[in-house]
């Protein structure tokens, strides 16, 4: 384990249980969907590639803007 995700679960011990329960949670949560994305990943792997050969397209031509102007 890292140091700094000891220091990370040093610091989610001295929380209630019920904080501790919603960043064990999240953290799941976080990893399940990090599995999702790796699987479909692997089965196509030219669709990201593409999205991202779309995405610089859009840039290249003006067509995206920052997501502090979006959100």
């Amino acid at each position: 384990m890292t140091e700094l995700l000891e220091n990370a679960l040093r610091k989610v011990a001295a929380l209630s249980r019920e904080e501790q329960d919603a960043i064990a949670a999240q953290i799941l949560e976080t990893l399940e969907d990090e599995a999702i994305w790796r699987e479909k990943l692997a089965r196509n792997p030219d669709k990201l590639r593409r999205l991202a050969e779309e995405a610089r397209r859009e840039r290249d031509h003006g067509e995206t803007r920052p997501l502090d102007e979006i959100l």
